[in-house]
């Protein structure tokens, strides 16, 4: 398991759905999320209903925000975001269609103040303030956050 930082953070994640029982996944990832060590979930947007960003043919998205607290570094709170994706079925490849329908997709949008552009990871998310389905989700539960 990654090492805590032991400083606990704010962070903000993301998630979408449009493939399948989208309210289930979500709710399903949110609780994952809930159940790690080193994340306490504290506050939950409700979801919305969004059309697609990608390729034509997709079904709408459901797409809300979780807040949460945790001692994890960035990355590693990434890779426990992936794991929950694994487990709720979500498979990230290389020959996967980028923006394509899927079954759970979960984006750390924001981490503290912190500002990363590594491999992999960027904080803030890239092209977050154009995001409507993020924002308008977002500022539910943290009106008050800089991006």
């Amino acid at each position: 398991m990654p090492e805590p930082t032991h400083i606990p953070a704010n962070a903000f994640i993301a998630l979408g759905s449009n493939l399948g029982d989208r309210e289930f996944a979500i709710e399903s990832a949110r609780t994952a999320l809930g159940r790690h060590p080193e994340i306490e979930t504290v506050r939950c947007s409700s979801l919305i209903e969004t059309d697609p960003v990608g390729p034509p043919g997709q079904g709408p998205y459901l797409n809300g925000v979780t807040m949460v607290r945790t001692t994890l570094s960035p990355r590693a709170l990434l890779d426990a975001m992936l794991a929950i994706e694994r487990s709720l079925g979500r498979i990230r490849e290389e020959s996967t269609e980028r923006w394509g329908p899927r079954t759970i997709d979960l984006d750390l949008v924001l981490y503290s103040d912190l500002i990363i552009d590594e491999p992999g990871l960027t904080i803030p998310q890239q092209r977050l303030h154009e995001r409507r389905f993020v924002m308008q989700t977002l500022v539910q539960i943290a009106n008050d956050v800089l991006h």
